[in-house]
């Protein structure tokens, strides 16, 4: 008898964590925490969509959080303060990959390390149930695509991107392997 081989199910929402940093699924009521983080306009200079720090934006943004069922916000465990979101979204079984993005930290975060955690965070997780993560960059942010190189991804495309309720935008793909990941070895 052949025995039916199992395949794990994958939980975009899990609440993940570090020492530092936590990531707990988006709900409903943490709208305001977050766009009082989101309302810094510096957050969005280089960003595509330069005016998600209004209120009315932001709302469709965070919408489109909440309907993706991938959606977190972080936290950073020493203040206790939200600094941020990101989320897991387009899985694709066949192909084993999934992206990771719509992200955003407090300008207080900025050069402290919290991306770099919160990435690991994520691809440490999502590396047991797929093969390759992909995210989309504006073709203008700069600083996201210095960071993302950090962390051993490599541009493999450009594409336009229609974001939940907004105007497409030029992104540039950037991809990491399991392979690769699991080979670096200063995380």
């Amino acid at each position: 008898m052949m025995k039916k081989q199992t395949v794990k199910s994958i939980d975009l929402q899990p609440t993940l964590e570090n020492e530092q940093i936590a990531l707990y699924p988006l709900q409903d009521g943490d709208f305001d925490v977050l766009y009082a983080v989101a309302s810094d306009q510096e957050i969005w200079r280089q960003h595509p969509n330069k005016d998600r720090w209004k209120k009315e934006v932001f709302q469709t943004f965070f919408e489109g959080a909440m309907q993706s069922k991938g959606a977190f916000k972080i936290l950073d465990k020493t203040s206790e303060m939200t600094v941020g979101s990101t989320r897991f979204y387009d899985y694709d079984p066949e192909d084993k990959s999934i992206f990771i993005g719509y992200t955003f930290y407090a300008t207080s975060c900025w050069g402290k390390g919290v991306n770099p955690q919160v990435k690991a965070i994520m691809l440490d997780y999502i590396f047991q149930f797929i093969e390759r993560v992909n995210f989309h960059i504006g073709a203008e942010n700069i600083r996201s695509q210095i960071a993302i190189a950090r962390l051993g991804a490599t541009k493999v495309a450009e594409q336009e991107v229609t974001y939940f309720g907004e105007s497409s935008k030029l992104n540039f793909v950037y991809e990491v392997k399991k392979t690769s990941w699991q080979n670096v070895g200063n995380r």
